[in-house]
Formats: structure tokens, sequence, C-alpha cells
């Protein structure tokens, strides 16, 4: 498994676009994404249509 960076922003319920960067082992890009709309919804409860990921890049060590 690779560490993927992801960063963007999801909508707070103060009707203000939250910034995040997080750091997720995954087979691939795509499985790194899912992995972040997964844990912003249940950890914020937060619906896929109001998160924005701007970047996924790779993370070396």
């Amino acid at each position: 498994m690779v560490e993927f960076s992801v960063a963007g922003s999801f909508r707070a319920r103060r009707g203000y676009w939250q910034p995040f960067v997080m750091a997720r082992a995954a087979a691939s890009e795509a499985a790194a994404r899912e992995k972040v709309l997964s844990e912003l919804g249940s950890c914020h409860g937060v619906k896929r249509a109001l998160v924005r990921i701007d970047s996924v890049t790779e993370r070396t060590a």
C-alpha cells in the first residue's frame, strides 16, 4: 500500500468551506479518495456532494 495525501475542503455547518489535509494508506488514488469521503461522512456527517477534493498526491518517505 502507498500513502496518499488528500487535500480539499468540505461545507461546514455554519456555511463556510473548512479546508482539510488527510494522509491515508491505500492501493490507488481512487481508493484514497473513497476512504476520505467515507471518513468525512461518518465523522462529520458531511454528504459526498459537499466535499471538494482539490488534490491527491503520493507521499514519499
